[in-house]
């Protein structure tokens, strides 16, 4: 491939670092970008992601699904030529044991506010 179509994309971190930026073809998936964050997280950072799955891309304050191509996603650089595209990369915390899973999980179920409406 030339280069020709190809779409830049930079990764922004939570902490305003970034990966990249890179050429990446329409055809690539929202999982294949994923996979490439993983691989390519930044070592000295603490809380990186360790599965595809630990990561959410998102542009244009929608989320990206894993199936979906960068072409499904209609990727928007705007009217600058050649333009790079930001993505910003959440990364879901780790969960440390199962005490703290349990007490997420019984917390799920009671009400958050008892407000009511007179």
């Amino acid at each position: 491939m030339d280069g020709e179509g190809l779409i830049e994309l930079k990764f922004r971190l939570a902490d305003g670092s970034d990966i990249g930026p890179t050429k990446y073809s329409p055809a690539m998936t929202v999982a294949s970008l994923k996979e490439k964050v993983v691989a390519h997280w930044p070592r000295e950072k603490e809380n990186g992601p360790k599965t595809l799955n630990d990561v959410k891309l998102i542009h244009a304050g929608k989320i990206l699904e894993n199936n979906k191509t960068l072409a499904d996603s209609r990727l928007q650089v705007g009217e600058l030529p050649g333009g790079v595209i930001t993505m910003h990369v959440v990364v879901r915390p780790p969960v440390s044991d199962k005490k703290n899973e349990k007490l997420r999980d019984e917390s799920i179920g009671k009400p958050g506010c008892s407000c009511s409406i007179l």
